[in-house]
């Protein structure tokens, strides 16, 4: 009953109790604010009000706060304490708001526990219909950009992984020299035969051998002011190892039952206690990287303490000119004649694994209507390309060596196999170089990655001796340390086919008018979000608020367009108009 009584409230339906009418009086009669009303007014809240209970006292309408956090987005206020201070001050929020005035702690609990990411999504699925309907949209195609957006983390506080690597890799040091020092305790005290105690031996940590190798090439890199490598092998401490340090402490436990341990100053400790003492540091210390570990999963190389779920990232804003790394989320929007459809946050540094999440949205909201995607070249992988055919999507997405393949360089290397001749003898694929050599298929090579399977066909030349463009051919050849070596090429034929699929798609005229329409209205995007509205910072922390705070954002500004295309501020771009000759 409360629920209906919501609706009753805020949308003027039966016997108003104040009218407030008269705030209209000072308001333009084009102002955003009816926009938003008449929106409202189709929209169905029951995913928001099941939220509410109907127990207790009776809050702020939530619809009512919906509305006046959406309209400061559209106004781009995103500040609690400003939203708080415009529903005193504006005539716009007081007409909302109907004269009431909902302090901080009723926004913070509407933002924070009321409203939920799927509630935005689908509010604003509701909305995405709507404009189908009035044909400002069609849902079958999709524009993709993404951004880097600074995530509300503190200074200073970041975790690495090849800095835990290189911190872990002394701290087994350190516990394998206590377990020589367990086991030397227990031999000169002959404990072992009294206690019924065998010597303890150090437990392995996998992948730890690479770390090692690692550490002590950049110890030479560094005597000779080289750049450092990279140590970011992914390390997965398991439950066994502090546990096997557990139970050192209590074989020490057990011996030292009748002798005690002292506590306080001035008093001397016996050799047990430090060596009991010393495991359980080394253990705390093993449980905490294990901590870090699992924090950061595998796909991450770095964390914020005070934000774990942000990573740090390389930003285009570098203030001190240095290439300071900030944590910092991978904002993705797909956009449709300048309403941003769908919203996705990521804490991956790259692009390739945002575009399928954002396409299983889109499938999820709106069934199989997507008909083409267009992305500039850092979302094509195999995996993207793979996932788009096979769900009959036309990829407009820009290869990463675009601009490369138009130079002569590129058509004239004669080491690449599509600039050899590609023949076929009973069955048998094989191609011709440039000195009219076979290079036969050899074996074919596979391997898992990103949950899906790569197949690679390894080609190879029996006999390269005696080629006069074997400088050439051979990529990075030394005749002098390898006078022998033959050209071998290693081809994903899946991977080249789509590519070239692809490309074949941007390079005709719809693709370069698709091409044109993305840059206009992605980067248009971004640059109000970040130079016109200063959205350059997360004012919440954790991906989740991170999300709803962009897709409040978000859905503010499809209204606001929204606004503007039926006042005929603005309209639907068809590509570029031919200039008019003198």
């Amino acid at each position: 009953m409360r629920k209906q009584d919501y609706y009753n409230d805020f949308f003027e339906i039966g016997q108003q109790k104040i009218n407030f009418s008269f705030f209209e009086l000072s308001l333009p009669d084009d102002d955003p604010v009816y926009t938003l009303k008449n929106v409202m007014e189709e929209l169905d809240f029951s995913g928001l009000l099941a939220c509410y209970s109907h127990k207790g006292r009776t809050g702020f309408n939530p619809i009512m706060l919906y509305a006046v956090v959406t309209y400061a987005n559209m106004r781009g206020v995103r500040s609690v304490d400003r939203i708080v201070d415009l529903c005193q001050r504006d005539l716009a929020f007081i007409w909302l708001t109907k004269g009431q005035k909902p302090q901080r702690d009723a926004f913070y609990d509407f933002k924070g526990k009321k409203l939920t990411g799927e509630v935005l999504d689908e509010l604003n699925y509701q909305f995405m219909r709507r404009l189908k309907k009035e044909k400002l949209i069609t849902l079958k195609e999709l524009y993709i950009d993404g951004t880097k957006i600074e995530a509300n983390a503190n200074r200073y506080t970041f975790v690495w992984r090849g800095s835990l690597n290189v911190h872990l890799a002394n701290l087994l040091d350190t516990i394998d020299a206590l377990y020589s020092k367990y086991n030397t305790f227990l031999l000169e005290n002959g404990y072992g035969p009294k206690y019924d105690l065998g010597d303890a031996r150090m437990f392995v940590i996998e992948g730890m051998d690479k770390v090692r190798k690692v550490i002590e090439e950049n110890r030479k890199r560094k005597l000779t002011k080289h750049k450092k490598l990279p140590n970011n092998t992914i390390i997965e401490i398991d439950h066994c190892s502090p546990l096997e340090i557990l139970k050192l402490q209590k074989n020490l436990m057990r011996i030292a039952e009748g002798e005690g341990f002292v506590y306080g100053k001035g008093k001397h400790k016996p050799e047990i206690q430090k060596l009991y003492e010393e495991l359980e540091e080394c253990g705390a210390r093993l449980m905490e990287y294990k901590e870090c570990f699992e924090i950061m999963g595998k796909d991450r190389n770095s964390y914020s303490k005070t934000d774990l779920e942000a990573t740090f990232m390389r930003m285009k804003e570098d203030h001190m000119m240095n290439g300071q790394l900030k944590s910092a989320y991978n904002v993705q929007i797909a956009v449709e004649n300048y309403f941003i459809i769908h919203g996705y946050v990521s804490n991956d540094r790259t692009d390739y694994n945002t575009l399928i999440p954002v396409l299983e949205k889109h499938r999820n909201a709106f069934g199989d209507t997507l008909e083409a995607v267009t992305a500039d070249s850092g979302y094509c992988s195999e995996k993207n390309l793979l996932y788009l055919k096979e769900n009959e999507i036309r990829s407009y997405i820009k290869l990463q060596d675009h601009e490369k393949r138009k130079t002569r360089a590129y058509k004239e290397d004669i080491g690449k196999y599509s600039n050899m001749t590609y023949a076929v003898f009973e069955d048998e694929h094989y191609y011709i170089c440039h000195d009219g050599r076979e290079l036969r298929h050899i074996r074919t090579e596979s391997k898992e990655q990103d949950g899906y399977t790569q197949t690679v066909e390894v080609y190879g030349c029996v006999d390269c001796s005696g080629c006069e463009h074997k400088s050439k051919c051979l990529y990075r050849y030394n005749a002098e340390k390898n006078p022998d070596r033959n050209k071998i090429m290693k081809i994903n034929e899946r991977w080249e086919e789509l590519k070239e699929e692809s490309n074949a798609n941007i390079q005709s005229e719809e693709g370069i008018l698709k091409r044109q329409t993305r840059s206009i209205q992605t980067e248009g995007h971004f640059g109000d979000i970040k130079e016109n509205e200063n959205f350059r910072r997360f004012n919440y922390r954790s991906e989740e608020k991170v999300y709803k705070e962009f897709m409040l954002y978000a859905i503010g500004r499809n209204i606001i367009k929204y606004h503007r295309f039926l006042h005929d501020e603005i309209e639907k771009y068809e590509g570029k108009k031919e200039q008019k000759t003198a």
